[in-house]
């Protein structure tokens, strides 16, 4: 049976869920319920805090996880990205107080609250650093008013909170993270695992495409293949009128309507969008 870590609560938790009902495992449970069976794709869950899901999957404990990178660096654990899924981005940062901090360079020696010592701890040895690290578990915004701490880093969304707290942005960010697949480093290959990731991968590709259908003329029907080229190759049928084609084809779903409005300017009729729910590709 595959044993597969998923986050108990916080921001990866219900998009884990939903991407999971999307590709087949139906594992919406109750609040208190920490294990889930899934007989039927024989795949056991645990609902685990966030924090501790790539220990546990480098532990060999459970075959995979979902994590956010963020939490996979931190926890410093033998484990690594079997996928990335898209969904839970967020940015880790410095921050320090208005008009004191010039560049990142400037942080050296001084006192960094951060709520992800083994990342910071990390970054630090990467840019040959040295700092103190003030380890806090939330609210690093206030560590500097409150005097424990010289800069901050965090996770940054809009920076508001940030600037209400006097503080403004250093430097590049430290890291770009999404919610992450993850398996133990040199883990053997395993069918049930692949079968897994081929599931979210066709919930992946699903989300970002979306099947396109028009008619056009054949004679225009080469210009229009080159709008529309499709996944591998776009499909084309006979209509009852033997001057026009019925073509279908895969399009990103971001580059939908500039497609749409370059097919009718061309001559096209008929476009017709249809949203995928599962594929493989």
């Amino acid at each position: 049976m595959l044993r597969v870590a998923l986050p108990n609560k916080g921001q990866l938790t219900d998009p884990a869920r939903e991407m999971l009902r999307e590709a087949g495992y139906p594992v919406a449970h109750a609040a208190r319920e920490l294990v889930v069976q899934d007989p039927e794709n024989d795949v056991e869950f645990f609902f685990l805090r966030p924090r501790d899901i790539a220990t546990y999957v480098a532990s060999g404990q459970l075959d995979i996880g979902i994590t956010g990178l963020d939490l996979l660096v931190d926890s410093g654990s033998d484990a690594e990205p079997l996928l990335e899924l898209g969904f839970a981005p967020s940015t880790f940062r410095f921050a320090a107080p208005r008009g004191t901090v010039s560049s990142v360079r400037d942080l050296a020696g001084m006192r960094i609250a951060t709520s992800y010592p083994g990342l910071l701890s990390v970054k630090l040895a990467e840019l040959e650093l040295s700092a103190v690290i003030v380890k806090l578990d939330g609210a690093v915004e206030n560590a500097v008013r409150l005097g424990v701490a010289d800069a901050v880093a965090d996770v940054v969304a809009t920076g508001t909170t940030l600037k209400q707290a006097g503080l403004e942005v250093v430097g590049d960010p430290i890291l770009v993270s999404q919610a992450l697949l993850v398996r133990r480093a040199g883990a053997p290959e395993d069918i049930a695992v692949d079968t897994f990731v081929r599931r979210l991968q066709g919930v992946i590709t699903a989300r970002s495409y979306v099947l396109l259908d028009y008619d056009i003329a054949e004679s225009l029907l080469d210009a229009a293949c080159q709008i529309t080229p499709g996944f591998e190759s776009p499909t084309v049928s006979p209509l009852h009128d033997p001057d026009w084609k019925a073509v279908r084809a895969m399009v990103p779903r971001p580059d939908l309507h500039k497609v749409m409005d370059e097919l009718y300017d061309l001559g096209a009729r008929g476009i017709l969008v249809t949203a995928i729910h599962a594929c493989r590709l």
